[in-house]
């Protein structure tokens, strides 16, 4: 996967269409159209640009996701992290089987809601 391919996941992710992402970068569909297709690569006044709309502009250009800060954690997260740090190992074991059985749920339901 190129850069191209994780700009247009990027855009894809946030909502946008060529145009409207185009137009938040200060750049022309055309452009954007080359930025996906790979035929031309974002310059650094671009990425900027898209960044400070919620791009991870690190995944775009190296496909490594930036770390999450923990500023961007939700109270209700930091919660349940303070929970897990106190519980035993084994409670940390049932915790974990709990969440993945909940995660693997609400996967099947989502892609009920799909079809």
């Amino acid at each position: 996967m190129g850069i191209g391919d994780r700009l247009k996941e990027e855009r894809e992710r946030l909502g946008g269409n060529q145009t409207e992402f185009a137009a938040m970068a200060g750049a022309s569909k055309n452009s954007q159209y080359n930025y996906e297709k790979g035929e031309r690569s974002p310059d650094a006044t671009y990425l900027a640009a898209v960044a400070e709309k919620g791009v991870d502009v690190l995944y775009v250009v190296t496909g490594g996701r930036k770390p999450t800060t923990a500023e961007s954690i939700s109270d209700e997260t930091t919660k349940f992290l303070d929970i897990y740090q106190h519980v035993t190992d084994l409670d940390r074991e049932v915790l974990i089987r709990m969440a993945s059985a909940f995660a693997k749920a609400a996967s099947v339901d989502v892609r009920k809601d799909n079809d």
